[in-house]
């Protein structure tokens, strides 16, 4: 289990249209003690967002009904948001961040890498409600 796990447990909305890789995600997730929703499209990630408190967004750039910074541009709030790409080019990286993606991940990425991140999103949510306690 990874130490991410013994910090905070996440909820955590996946979207990613490739079926293996969304199980895979979604089972490490899980794993490491995270509430894990899935989503294959933009549409089926507004629906659950609607639905669902989410503290970390893990999107896919290329999806069946547009892309992730698509999405980006669609959400109800600003939200902790990661982008997983086959998409490396600095351009890329460039529009996710511009999209308001906090991080880029190149796939495909090390475990370490995304706890590295889920850590980070911890840590912020940590820090926001005691600022509001």
């Amino acid at each position: 289990m990874s130490e991410i796990a013994d910090t905070k447990t996440l909820s955590v909305l996946v979207v990613e249209n490739h079926p293996d890789t969304l199980q895979t995600l979604k089972a490490y997730l899980e794993d490491s003690g995270h509430q894990v929703h899935t989503a294959m499209t933009i549409n089926e990630a507004l629906r659950l967002l609607d639905g669902y408190a989410v503290d970390v967004l893990l999107c896919d750039i290329g999806l069946p009904d547009g892309t992730g910074w698509d999405l980006m541009q669609k959400l109800p709030k600003k939200i902790f948001a990661v982008a997983m790409s086959g998409f490396g080019m600095n351009a890329d990286a460039v529009k996710s961040r511009a999209a308001g993606f906090r991080h880029h991940l190149l796939k495909p990425f090390k475990a370490a890498e995304l706890d590295r991140i889920l850590a980070e999103a911890a840590a912020e949510l940590s820090r926001s409600s005691d600022a509001r306690e």
